[in-house]
C-alpha cells in the first residue's frame, strides 16, 4: 500500500513532498498524547474524544476559526430576522427563566448527510439523541442543556423544530446536540438506559460504519494505542485529501517527539502534542525541517480543587494556595513568557474578560498569614499542624507521562512546602485519570488538568451547584470540584439570558469576581498550543478554542498536489 510518509529527511529538508507507491493510498500519521477514554460524542467529554470524532463526524453548529457561530451538519442557523427562529410563550407546567418566554428554533440537516452504513441522518436520530441526553441517569455530559429543550416537533425526515424554554444570547447554538445514530443505540438504551454508558456501540463495536458520518470512519481501535480511520464512502462534503489517518498515542511526550524523528509518524496535534517548552526547544533544533505554529488559545491549565475535603472547605488555605506559588515564574522561565498567567477562568482573548478581577502574585508571607488564620499554625518538622494535630496534606494528581505537567507538579509541590504544606504527588494515566478519577470525582485534594472552552463560553457544567458528578445522576456534569455558591449559579442563569452585550459584560465581571474570590479551582496559565506539522502538509488552522483543527481535516493537503 503506498503511504505518504515522512519518509526521510533528505527529502524533507529539501522541501519535496515523499514519494508514493504505485498503489494509491496515501496516508497521514498524527501523534496524539492522550487516547479517549470513550468515543460516543455525549460522555466523558475529553479534548481528545473530540479530535477524533471531529475527523468522524459533524456537529449541528460550531464556532469556526473565526470564533464565529456557523452550521455544519445544518443547513442555516435559525434567526428572529429572517423567521425562523421565533419567540414563544412557555406552556403550563414548564418553568424555563421565569419570565414565561421560550423560543422556537427551526433547523434542517444537510439533505447529503448520511450514516456510514448507508442509513440517512434524519430527525429520528435528533429525537433519540434528546431522549437519551435527557435520561437523568443516562450518564450524559451535558444533561441541563437536553432538559432545557422542553420540545422537538417533526417536520420531515430532515427538518425540526426545537422548543427551548428560555430565550438566550447564543440561542441558535446547539454545538452540544450530537446527533446519535437511532438505529443502531435506541434499541440498546430503551433495553436498559440506567446502563447505557456501559453497553453503548461506541466502546463495544467501535469500528461500526453506522456510527459515524462524517469524512472519515474508524476502520481499526487498538484500546490505549491506536486509531486507524479510513475515508468514509457515504461522506456527503469534499472528499479529503488522504485515503486513511492513523492517530498514534504516546502518552509520553518526550518519547511523542522520537516518535516524530524516527518517522514513525509525520506530525504532532498541538491539541494534544508536545508540550510548549518541548516545541521551543524542538523548534531551534529542526525548524528547518518542520513547521511549528504556536496558537494562543482559551484552553486553560489549571487545578481543580476537591470542596468535599475539610481542609480544602476554608477559602483562606484555598487563596493561601495561590499566593504561594509563583506562576509569572513558570510563565517566564518553562514557557518563554508565552502562557500568561489564568487569573480567572476567562481568557483575556475573549470579549468578556475583566481585567479589574482580584489577582494573586507570588505573595508567601501572605500564604502563610492566611494559613495561621485558617489554624494552621503549628509546625512540626517543616509542616503545618492544625490544634488537633493534623498535619496540613493534601494529594496532587495530574496524567502521568506528561513531562510538562509533571515538572510544573514539582515545582508547585516545593513552593507549597516553603509555606508549610505537605504535597503527596499521585499520578495515573490519562485513560484512568480523566475516564474514572475525575468524572467520578475520586480525587481527594488537587487534580491537574486543562479545560477547553469556546468563545464566551458559559461555566453551566463546571461551576453550577446542580452539575456536579455522581452516582444519582449518571456521573453527569463536570463540576468535579463540588462548588456551590447561589450568586454563581444565578450568574450562569442570568447571562445566558441577557441578550443586551453591554449589560451581559457587567453580569460576567461578578461572576469572574466570584470566581477569583472563592478559588474553587487554581488557574495556571493560559495555552498556546504547538502544531508540529510537516513543511509538505498545508490546510492546517488551529482554532484557539474548543473546537479542534481536525474538524475541517477535509481542508488539508499535500503540497504541489
Amino acid at each position: 500500500m503506498r503511504k505518504l510518509i515522512l519518509a526521510t529527511v533528505l527529502a524533507v529538508c529539501a522541501g519535496i513532498s515523499p514519494a508514493v507507491s504505485a498503489l494509491g493510498a496515501e496516508e497521514l500519521r498524527i501523534g496524539l498524547s492522550q487516547y479517549p477514554t470513550t468515543l460516543h460524542p455525549s460522555m466523558d467529554p475529553s479534548i481528545a474524544k473530540s479530535y477524533v470524532n471531529s475527523m468522524t463526524r459533524r456537529p449541528l453548529t460550531v464556532y469556526d476559526q473565526q470564533w464565529e457561530l456557523i452550521c455544519m451538519l445544518c443547513t442555516e442557523l435559525p434567526s428572529l430576522e429572517a423567521g425562523s427562529a421565533e419567540v414563544v410563550p412557555l406552556p403550563e407546567g414548564v418553568e424555563g427563566a421565569g419570565d414565561g418566554r421560550g423560543i422556537a428554533l427551526t433547523y434542517s440537516i444537510q439533505p447529503g448527510a448520511t450514516w456510514g452504513d448507508g442509513t440517512p441522518v434524519s430527525t429520528r436520530d435528533v429525537m433519540f439523541t434528546w431522549k437519551a441526553g435527557r435520561h437523568p441517569t443516562a450518564g450524559v455530559g451535558n444533561l441541563e442543556a437536553y432538559k432545557r429543550t422542553y420540545r422537538i416537533d417533526v417536520v420531515d425526515d430532515k427538518t425540526f423544530v426545537l422548543y427551548s424554554d428560555r430565550v438566550s444570547f447564543e440561542y441558535a447554538a446547539i454545538n452540544d446536540f450530537r446527533l446519535l445514530p437511532a438505529h443502531i443505540e435506541e434499541p440498546i438504551f430503551d433495553a436498559a438506559p440506567d446502563d447505557y454508558r456501559n453497553r453503548t456501540t461506541y466502546d463495544t463495536d467501535p469500528t461500526n460504519p453506522g456510527l459515524f458520518y462524517g469524512p472519515y470512519r474508524l476502520t481499526e481501535v487498538v484500546p490505549g494505542s491506536r486509531l486507524v480511520l479510513e475515508r468514509n464512502p457515504t461522506w456527503w462534503g469534499k472528499q479529503p485529501a488522504f485515503d486513511r489517518i492513523t492517530l498514534l498515542t504516546v502518552e509520553t511526550t518526550t518519547a511523542l517527539e522520537a516518535n516524530l524523528l524516527s518517522n514513525n509518524v509525520d506530525m504532532i496535534a498541538g491539541e494534544l502534542g508536545l508540550t510548549l517548552d518541548q516545541a521551543l526547544a524542538f523548534e531551534k533544533r529542526y525548524g528547518d525541517r518542520y513547521d511549528v505554529v504556536y496558537k494562543p488559545s482559551l484552553l486553560y491549565e489549571h487545578i481543580d480543587l476537591m470542596l468535599d475535603n475539610p481542609i480544602l472547605q476554608d477559602k483562606r488555605v484555598r487563596q493561601a494556595l495561590v499566593y504561594a506559588i509563583d506562576r509569572e515564574a513558570i510563565n517566564q522561565r518553562l514557557f518563554d513568557g508565552k502562557q500568561p498567567v489564568a487569573h480567572s477562568d476567562v481568557s483575556p482573548l475573549d470579549w468578556v474578560y475583566n481585567e479589574d478581577v482580584k489577582k494573586y502574585p507570588y505573595d508567601p508571607a501572605q500564604a502563610a498569614a492566611l494559613l495561621d488564620a485558617a489554624g494552621w499554625n503549628q509546625l512540626r518538622n517543616g509542616i503545618r499542624h492544625n490544634a488537633a494535630g493534623e498535619p496540613l496534606q493534601l494529594e496532587f494528581m495530574t496524567t502521568a507521562g506528561s513531562r510538562i505537567r509533571e515538572l510544573v507538579q514539582q515545582v508547585l509541590q516545593s513552593q507549597w512546602k516553603q509555606v508549610g504544606i505537605d504535597i503527596k504527588v499521585r499520578n495515573e494515566p490519562p485513560r484512568v485519570f480523566f475516564g474514572q478519577t475525575l468524572h467520578e470525582r475520586r480525587f481527594t485534594g488537587l487534580a491537574m488538568f486543562g479545560w477547553g472552552k469556546g468563545p464566551e463560553h458559559v461555566p453551566l457544567t463546571t461551576l453550577k451547584s446542580d452539575q456536579i458528578p455522581a452516582a444519582e445522576n449518571g456521573w453527569s456534569g463536570q463540576n468535579y470540584t463540588g462548588f456551590q455558591n447561589a450568586e454563581m449559579d444565578a450568574l450562569i442563569e442570568a447571562i445566558g439570558l441577557e441578550l443586551d452585550r453591554p449589560k451581559r459584560k457587567a453580569l460576567w465581571d461578578r461572576l469572574q469576581q466570584i470566581y477569583a474570590e472563592e478559588v474553587p479551582v487554581i488557574g495556571l496559565y493560559w495555552r498556546a498550543n504547538p502544531y508540529i506539522l510537516p513543511k509538505w502538509l498545508k490546510g492546517v488552522r488551529p482554532t484557539g478554542q474548543m473546537a479542534t483543527s481536525s474538524l475541517w481535516v477535509e481542508e488539508w493537503t499535500v503540497e504541489g498536489r
